[in-house]
């Protein structure tokens, strides 16, 4: 009798210690580790290859190889990118290896963008200087200017100030680049939150507590509405110059913002950069802003992995809802298809950067 008491007792015991067990490692799961599977069941569309050729308009790229050139066509071609813009070809000598590499390998393939060197920031007529380096850096090849992001936020002077967006000593640089034609794609501040308190009501408090290192502290960086004031006030100064502003601009989660800004400033564009998830969560806005100013968008992708441009092309070109969104760190939220019309698409593809990007060949698209 005992015996046969004894072995449910037993089973009975284990049980709840490992429901005990399990209900500790449930209260112990932190966020980071937290990754719920959706029962949500819905259409999922593969969409391997864009519905039709594009220009990656930003694509980092240093002092690359010629067997790394040679791969980055076969990706290329897999995924029906026909142009690649490399932000990365720095000036004089770096810049021509680049050309060299690149182009002259595949001189219909790649586009390659000049970038400043400040290292002589300090000694007098610097801005003059930079003008004449550039326009250097056009004939040997280059067809645009990389403005990077510690411009207006990290980039000092010797003596400890700051050198702002609209820093009358570089006027000579964007006026040449209107004289040339060439558009400029500039980096102007970080993500609005960035710049919050990183608190339990921050959106990407994930991100900045992986990455302590993106956030922008006032005590350290200028405020997000002083750096945009700047970079608006540098396009109002230099209207016959077209400048991209990466990222949406960092408008992405205010669209109508956005819009005025294009409103304002004729030369003004932007691309789509690293801000898929800010665009897919809020689809009805994202096409309908895409339809009204389908002119003034170009694609771009930022940091380079090929499986990760199919996201792009399956949020841009279906209805498909409810997608996560392949880095959890920069959403919580998930991410929904806004159906772009081909005319749209078109234009985001490859249309509008043919129009800002000279002596790219328009023969190799469509119409």
């Amino acid at each position: 009798m005992n015996r046969i008491l004894f072995r449910p007792i037993w089973l009975v015991a284990f049980s709840l210690l490992m429901a005990t067990t399990a209900f500790a490692q449930t209260k112990t799961l932190t966020t980071e580790e937290y990754e719920p599977k959706s029962s949500l069941v819905t259409k999922e569309t593969k969409v391997e290859r864009s519905k039709f050729p594009f220009v990656d308009i930003h694509s980092h790229h240093n002092n690359p190889a010629p067997d790394y050139v040679d791969k980055l066509i076969r990706e290329m071609d897999s995924i029906n990118m026909r142009v690649m813009v490399n932000l990365s070809g720095g000036t004089g000598e770096r810049l021509k290896q680049t050309v060299a590499v690149m182009k002259g390998r595949y001189p219909d393939r790649f586009i390659v963008f000049a970038n400043v060197d400040t290292r002589d920031l300090d000694e007098p007529g610097f801005g003059k200087r930079a003008a004449a380096r550039l326009e250097q850096d056009v004939k040997n090849g280059a067809q645009g200017l990389k403005i990077f992001k510690n411009y207006g936020m990290d980039l000092k002077y010797k003596d400890g100030r700051r050198v702002k967006v609209d820093e009358p000593e570089f006027d000579p640089i964007w006026a040449k680049c209107g004289e040339l034609g060439i558009p400029v794609l500039i980096h102007t501040a970080e993500p609005s939150v960035f710049f919050d308190p990183i608190d339990r009501f921050n959106e990407r408090w994930l991100e900045l507590n992986q990455f302590p290192q993106r956030a922008r502290p006032p005590e350290k960086y200028p405020t997000f509405e002083t750096l945009m004031t700047e970079r608006n006030n540098l396009f109002a100064k230099h209207p016959k110059t077209n400048f991209i502003a990466a990222h949406l601009g960092y408008h992405g989660n205010d669209l109508e913002r956005l819009g005025k800004l294009f409103d304002t400033y004729p030369n003004v564009y932007v691309d789509n950069a690293a801000v898929l998830a800010e665009l897919g969560r809020q689809p009805y806005s994202a096409r309908d802003f895409h339809i009204k100013y389908q002119d003034r968008i170009v694609f771009g992708k930022d940091i380079y992995e090929i499986s990760e441009y199919k996201m792009y092309f399956r949020v841009m070109e279906t209805r498909d809802e409810y997608i996560e969104y392949y880095r959890k760190r920069h959403a919580f939220w998930r991410i929904y298809g806004f159906d772009l019309p081909d005319e749209v698409l078109k234009k985001v593809y490859y249309k509008n950067a043919l129009r800002l990007i000279p002596g790219t060949n328009a023969k190799q698209f469509p119409n």
